[in-house]
């Protein structure tokens, strides 16, 4: 029973995205928190999860980024799979935002639910609820997420282009 609390869940992807988009700035777990509408000791467990599964260093500072990368690469879309639901109103993601809106040209266009959101789209479940209003805060956390879904509900081609897009980014971060 005790090696369930060490399995990764959805909003640990979240906040390990959280500190790539972030860069060479220092953090704090409370502004992480802050930052992704989570409670700190959900972050704090959260950076332990990750750092069991060897995501992020012993400090629980800096990600393991060939181990994430890794995991992004080859795991989220069986870790995390998300399939396309009814069309409702939200906020781009996938293939329909940027980046990938700009090399990707498709009719189909995926949103995450979101009331006030201006766009039309299927419906693609975020990694965690929170991801929307943490998103409208943050552009680079935001392209992050949406080149994950991409992995998580795109087709080879579109796969493969977020794969090389995530996998520079994050080892420029």
């Amino acid at each position: 029973m005790q090696q369930s609390r060490n399995n990764l869940k959805p909003q640990d992807i979240v906040i390990l995205l959280k500190i790539i988009a972030l860069g060479k700035q220092s953090w704090f777990h409370h502004t992480i928190a802050q930052e992704l509408g989570i409670s700190q000791s959900e972050v704090s467990q959260s950076l332990n999860r990750s750092k069991y599964a060897g995501l992020i260093d012993g400090t629980r500072k800096k990600v393991n980024k060939l181990a994430f990368k890794e995991f992004l690469m080859h795991g989220i879309a069986y870790a995390f799979p998300q399939h396309p639901g009814p069309i409702v109103r939200g906020m781009l993601t996938a293939h329909s935002a940027e980046p990938l809106n700009n090399i990707i040209h498709a009719n189909d266009k995926y949103v995450w639910p979101y009331a006030k959101g201006q766009e039309r789209g299927q419906a693609i479940e975020p990694l965690y609820n929170t991801v929307v209003e943490a998103s409208l805060k943050d552009k680079e956390l935001y392209e992050l997420l949406t080149l994950v879904d991409a992995i998580r509900v795109g087709r080879a081609r579109e796969k493969e282009i977020a794969k090389k897009e995530l996998e520079k980014r994050i080892q420029n971060a």
